[in-house]
């Protein structure tokens, strides 16, 4: 294994987070912070070297992009970082034994952490941030298409460390090329958890092919359902703001549910979406509802593959129901458990939608473009997980330790 050396190199620095305080930890993410925005330009022009090779209608393109404005963002989510809570040696349970043995269940760090992403190079500032102060070594494995971006990012990360006293090793950043995906995924030993974050393709094939643990985050095929009680204008705005404040990314929604009651309104409800040139998918009953009232050249009909289909880009679906339990059975077929929201004065059916939709975060009243850990008051998160173990939903601090048991004994011996 060709990576076999850089794997074991984390895996010792890592040990060397056990004994680093979280003080010292906060004075290397605000020092990165600021050397973030001082290096802007020398990340710019790194981040123009991928994206000149990328083509602009590509919905990959957004996400790959870096800007002052998202460097600057960038820098106060890691200051956010540094000022949050340790989530380390924190006692989770204690308790004492009839024969006095004193038990204590403590949060510590997972160890070495790989990240395997897509052209998303904000996330080589996120997961650095998150694991260090989280007590975590990590290994990246970025996109080739951001293999400039994240070179350079990883190089300001270790310039501080150096300048810092901490060991450099505790971050790496592997080659671009499935080869090294392949070995990360079998670093048994070396690596104790990995997370994928992009495309459920690269998900599936993370799942399919690790032998290292994994927990699964990104996918998201996000709906909102438009209730036949509901306030329009708090629909409009949701479907809105969840299909265009970030197209590329996994909260942005991707299906309109609309009771058959409000069709009427459906006009009104995507009036705004035609100002950003939003393609809309209609199912036959949506269509005629829209035809006339929606420029033509961004209405089309709906087919089976519109369903159940994760965007990434200024298009979304609709599909007509004819009460809240037909949007309940079409989110359970094609939800992926990642968000979804119901648009509803109706308080039985609210707490209904709450009950029976599984997903990771369920929504009333507002839009699907809510699930970030910097939203939810967690700092940057790592992802959001849509599984069921360990964690779910924006995977911050918390979510990136386990624990271990601390057993007091006093010369008790087991009969």
């Amino acid at each position: 294994m060709a990576q076999t050396s850089i794997f074991s190199i984390v895996s010792s620095a890592a040990k060397s987070l056990n004994k680093i305080t979280d003080q010292k930890i906060n004075e290397v993410l605000l020092c990165l912070a600021d050397e973030a925005e001082k290096q802007t330009n020398y990340i710019l022009s790194e981040n123009q070297k991928d994206l000149d090779k990328m083509d602009k209608e590509n919905p990959m393109y957004d996400r790959l992009m870096l800007t002052k404005e998202r460097i600057a963002g960038i820098a106060a989510d890691i200051r956010n970082v540094a000022s949050l809570p340790s989530p380390l040696y924190k006692t989770l349970k204690e308790s004492v034994r009839p024969n006095g043995l004193k038990l204590k269940k403590i949060s510590v760090p997972f160890g070495v952490i790989g990240i395997i992403y897509e052209a998303r190079p904000n996330v080589s500032f996120d997961v650095f941030s998150i694991c260090l102060k989280s007590g975590n070594a990590c290994i990246l494995k970025g996109g080739t298409d951001a293999y400039n971006s994240n070179a350079a990012i990883v190089n300001i990360i270790h310039s501080v460390l150096r300048q810092k006293g901490v060991d450099e090793n505790i971050v790496a950043l592997l080659p671009a090329g499935r080869e090294a995906t392949g070995e990360l995924l079998n670093a048994v030993g070396y690596v104790d958890m990995i997370i994928p974050r992009g495309s459920a393709g690269l998900i599936n094939f993370v799942r399919e092919n690790a032998k290292v643990p994994v927990i699964e985050t990104g996918a998201g095929v996000c709906h909102t359902y438009i209730d036949e009680s509901c306030n329009l204008q708090i629909g409009a705005d949701a479907i809105y703001n969840g299909k265009t404040r970030r197209p590329s990314v996994c909260n942005t929604l991707d299906c309109v549910l609309i009771h058959q009651n409000r069709l009427g309104d459906l006009p009104f409800l995507c009036e705004k979406l035609a100002n950003k040139n939003v393609i809309i998918y209609a199912d036959e009953k949506a269509y005629e509802a829209l035809n006339g009232k929606y420029p033509s050249e961004l209405l089309q009909h709906a087919t089976a593959e519109h369903f159940g289909l994760e965007f990434l880009s200024l298009r979304m679906s609709i599909r007509t129901v004819s009460d809240i339990n037909e949007a309940l059975e079409h989110i359970s077929q094609y939800s992926s458990k990642h968000s979804e929201a119901i648009i509803s004065d109706n308080k039985q059916n609210i707490e209904l939608f709450y009950q029976m939709v599984d997903a990771a975060c369920v929504y009333s009243n507002t839009s699907t473009a809510w699930t970030d850990g910097a939203q939810f008051g967690l700092g940057a998160e790592i992802g959001i997980s849509t599984q069921k173990m360990h964690a779910r939903g924006p995977m911050a601090l918390e979510e990136l330790t386990t624990y271990k048991w601390i057993i007091e004994g006093n010369g008790q011996v087991r009969n």
